[in-house]
């Protein structure tokens, strides 16, 4: 109990006083490169494809695609899952365009492993809401991906996750806490998802989140040196200055 109120406070200190920021996180003997960013004073966006229409899909591409626009790229992720053409699974909103649709239906892989839910983004906050409420209250977002499963649901562990399972990944995800931080965060490790939640509500402090992918997951954090290679991506979620 001590090791777990000790990583708390760390993790508090970490981030304290300051918007954008990204550590390494210990929690339970993983380790954890986390994001924290502010909607209120950060930019935020979602990326997918150039203005050309092109697939971005990776970090390089991505940055230079920010670079055009007069801006710098601090920090980015993957952002939701997609299909052999990297287009996105579910809904997904772009500086205000639906360029795919909610999928509410339960079906296979993890993204189907319902409840799932969607990252909204406006000008100003960042909300995770579960995809069925969110598809009956008609939210509007200025950038949307729908990604699943649910991580954290109000509080609550997503009802299929076992703490002994051995299904253990690299996964990355977003969290949002009561007053509206975005978390972003990635495993350095093989985690089962039972764990990752848990860094989430217990440690992060988010109650709800949403996973994003396992075993392609990346960050692109430079000031922590870090920018993953691997496997070309779909959706991107990104903080530029």
């Amino acid at each position: 109990m001590k090791t777990f109120a000790a990583i708390l406070i760390l993790s508090s200190a970490l981030f304290a006083g300051r918007a954008m920021a990204c550590e390494s996180v210990t929690f339970e003997d993983a380790t954890f490169a986390v994001c924290r960013t502010d909607p209120v004073s950060d930019d935020i966006r979602l990326f997918l494809n150039d203005d050309a229409g092109e697939l971005l899909g990776s970090f390089d591409s991505l940055e230079s695609h920010v670079a055009a626009m007069g801006k710098t790229l601090v920090v980015a992720m993957n952002a939701g899952m997609y299909h052999p053409d990297r287009s996105p699974v579910g809904l997904y909103v772009e500086d205000g365009e639906t360029l795919s649709q909610i999928v509410t239906r339960e079906g296979p892989g993890n993204f189907g492993l319902l409840p799932n839910g969607v990252l909204c983004l406006t000008p100003d906050s960042a909300k995770i809401i579960e995809s069925r409420t969110f598809k009956e209250t008609g939210q509007s977002c200025t950038y949307a991906s729908q990604s699943g499963p649910m991580l954290v649901i109000d509080g609550t562990l997503h009802p299929r996750f076992l703490a002994d399972s051995d299904s253990r990944f690299r996964r990355n995800g977003v969290g949002v806490t009561k007053d509206g931080e975005l978390f972003l965060a990635i495993s350095d490790g093989r985690v089962n998802f039972h764990h990752f939640a848990r860094l989430f509500r217990d440690v992060l402090k988010t109650p709800n989140a949403l996973f994003f992918d396992g075993k392609v997951s990346r960050l692109y954090a430079p000031v922590i040196n870090r920018n993953d290679f691997g496997f070309p991506v779909g959706p991107m979620i990104g903080v530029v200055e």
